[in-house]
């Protein structure tokens, strides 16, 4: 009988421990991006990126879609739709040029299911580059 209340004591003690030590803590979107921009600068916003010279791209939860070129991220904050914005969203763009601008549009979909979530209206693009020195 002592082994099962000793087993019932320590399942309570487990139990009531607090769960904060194992959660990862949710940043917002802004919070993200500004972690992401850390030590970069603005640079004047430009309406148009060539996007075959982007090697990836980063959507921040409501806020921004991020496009890396070279070692510039291209900050761009959408005009309508951000807060469709979902990290595990994959963006579908289509282009009839080869630069994407902000008269442009970025259908969204699930990553898992690969159905219709949305679609964003690109604004302009704003460069953000590392300050010499660092």
């Amino acid at each position: 009988m002592r082994p099962l209340i000793a087993a019932i004591f320590a399942t309570a003690a487990i139990t009531a421990m607090p769960a904060a030590p194992f959660a990862k803590e949710r940043l917002t979107g802004e919070t993200k991006l500004a972690k992401l921009l850390e030590g970069r600068v603005a640079g004047e916003p430009q309406d148009c990126i060539r996007l075959a010279s982007a090697r990836g791209s980063e959507v921040i939860d409501g806020t921004a879609i991020v496009y890396r070129i070279g070692s510039t991220l291209w900050v761009n904050r959408p005009e309508g739709g951000a807060e469709s914005l979902d990290d595990d969203d994959i963006l579908v763009t289509r282009l009839s040029t080869g630069q994407l601008c902000s008269i442009d549009t970025v259908e969204l979909r699930d990553r898992s299911s690969r159905m219709y979530s949305g679609f964003v209206s690109l604004g302009k693009f704003v460069p953000y580059r590392r300050v010499k020195g660092e």
